[in-house]
């Protein structure tokens, strides 16, 4: 048998996109990680299902899935692909806000000019119940204890579970183990996405982002949005930030508490395929 699939990616986080409308995609995880090799497989940080929507109020539904077999909440680059290609089919107009549902809840979406796609991406949620995140009460930071270090981080969920820690040099080589680390630490029931972010300046962000189930990405959109919602909660970013992952740059618009947060960014077509089920 085949499956037909299209091969994306948001500013170099790589997406498989299964058409599901019409004939459910079963779930199965030996046949997610043997698609999700980069040697063997297709090769994609996550796999995207374009599924009917079960609420009245939105347009299509998709799925998210990890390249491990995992499922995820959210994904706000994969949001922005699954709203390209639904453009591209025909099926949502450019410029019309549409809704879609996400398993985390429905997203506003709108496809812009030249493939760039703006992403309502909801209320950040700083409470730790929500992340789910062991502390007492919410705070704009906590101490988190590393391998014998103390770090300071940030928590929000943005429809999953994000971690987010400011650092003075990304290139620095102890970021690479504490990424994994940080991810599975045990305060964090679901484990969670760790954001390390560098301040350029107001507007200026340099990020990297270590995803539970992906590992590090040339993107992570949720990261983004996580660190421009903790660092604005901090005061230490404008209400519109310039947030520059290793594979390209996001901006991210959120005037506060109280307001919605929107992500703008490209979607980009790498090929279509067929993949040969055994």
């Amino acid at each position: 048998m085949t499956l037909p699939f299209t091969k994306m990616h948001g500013i170099g986080n790589d997406f498989v996109v299964i058409d599901a409308r019409q004939t459910p995609f079963p779930i199965d995880t030996s046949r997610l990680t043997a698609m999700a090799d980069r040697h063997t497989g297709v090769g994609f940080d996550q796999l995207l299902t374009l599924e009917p929507a079960q609420r009245t109020d939105c347009a299509y539904r998709y799925g998210i899935w990890n390249a491990d077999g995992s499922s995820a909440g959210q994904c706000g680059n994969g949001a922005r692909c699954v709203a390209a290609w639904l453009h591209r089919a025909g099926a949502i107009e450019a410029g019309r806000q549409v809704r879609l549902e996400s398993p985390a809840g429905a997203v506003g979406v709108c496809v812009l000019d030249d493939g760039v796609v703006a992403i309502d991406m909801g209320e950040p949620d700083f409470t730790p119940a929500s992340v789910p995140f062991d502390a007492p009460n919410q705070a704009a930071s906590y101490a988190l204890d590393v391998a014998g270090e103390t770090l300071t981080i940030g928590v929000v969920s943005m429809g999953n579970p994000h971690a987010l820690m400011e650092v003075t040099d990304l290139a620095a080589p102890h970021i690479d183990q504490l990424g994994p680390r940080v991810t599975r630490h045990p305060r964090f029931a679901e484990q969670c996405n760790v954001g390390f972010a560098q301040v350029i300046d107001a507007s200026h962000v340099k990020l990297r982002v270590h995803e539970r189930g992906a590992g590090w990405t040339r993107a992570c959109g949720t990261g983004a949005c996580a660190a421009a919602a903790v660092l604005r909660l901090r005061d230490r970013v404008d209400e519109r930030v310039h947030v520059q992952l290793p594979g390209g740059e996001l901006i991210i618009a959120w005037p506060g508490p109280g307001h919605r947060l929107w992500m703008t960014g490209p979607a980009s077509f790498v090929f279509e395929g067929q993949w040969l089920d055994d």
